[in-house]
């Protein structure tokens, strides 16, 4: 049993996580921001795995004071911290870089790559102490694909993304790994929601959603990736990051 930590496990592909860790038999913590989410999710998650060990956590990723209170509440819950799962999304719909005010650009830019940055420095020395352990990132396709009206968030997900490879680099005399995951359109959450229902960014993910011949990805297909990279079989594997998108990329 491992005891894994899940920012942004209240919902989307952070809660697909969830639920598959705890059908594992593993411990979780569950951090998000909003409490009524939460509470939504340990629902969820105990229903799909009687008897899990599962709590929740409040607090804002993005923010450092919290960031550090969370992580110091779910190590002690846990009794340690052998796996860290980021998946936080900022609030954003994709629209080209001479049409969003130039007052939400550094919003846009923090609000997706601090949290994981934040989450990681502060649960370290945890993964430390247990003499190794896993830490998977989501981030997305932007980090890799030039995509029109993402100029921004693709920065914010390279970003998370060469934090990613070079933590592993420093982390692996520890005997911890670092991946990172790379969604496109996720069907079924609020950010897949939120995309398609712009004009502009429902047209450019229409088109992307057309190259996507093995399939639209789900949140369960993100999980069982994460599940994969934060388990033994994957003990030879850091600093890369893997696309899940359905054949509409192949970068």
């Amino acid at each position: 049993m491992s005891a894994v930590v899940i920012v942004g496990g209240t919902s989307g592909v952070g809660l697909a996580c969830s639920q598959r860790f705890a059908a594992a038999g593993d411990a979780l913590v569950l951090v998000g921001r909003d409490a009524e989410r939460g509470a939504k999710a340990l629902t969820a998650v105990r229903a799909a795995a009687a008897g899990a060990e599962v709590h929740y956590v409040a607090g804002d990723a993005n923010d450092p004071a919290q960031a550090t209170a969370a992580a110091t509440a779910a190590a002690e819950l846990l009794g340690g911290v052998d796996v860290l799962v980021n998946s936080t999304t900022a609030t954003y719909v994709p629209a080209l870089l001479r049409d969003m005010p130039i007052e939400d650009v550094a919003g846009t830019l923090t609000g997706q790559a601090l949290g994981p940055m934040h989450m990681c420095r502060a649960l370290l020395p945890a993964l430390v102490a247990r003499g190794g352990g896993s830490i998977v990132n989501v981030a997305s396709d932007a980090a890799k694909v030039p995509t029109p009206g993402e100029t921004v968030i693709g920065a914010a997900m390279a970003a998370i993304v060469t934090f990613t490879r070079t933590l592993a680099v420093e982390a692996k005399r520890q005997g911890i790994r670092v991946n990172a995951v790379t969604p496109s359109l996720i069907e079924g959450t609020a950010t897949g929601e939120r995309v398609m229902s712009d004009g502009f960014s429902k047209k450019l993910f229409e088109k992307a959603r057309a190259q996507a011949h093995l399939g639209p990805t789900g949140p369960d297909d993100l999980a069982g990736l994460v599940a994969f990279l934060a388990g033994p079989d994957a003990a030879l594997i850091t600093g890369q990051v893997i696309s899940v998108n359905g054949g509409i990329s192949v970068a």
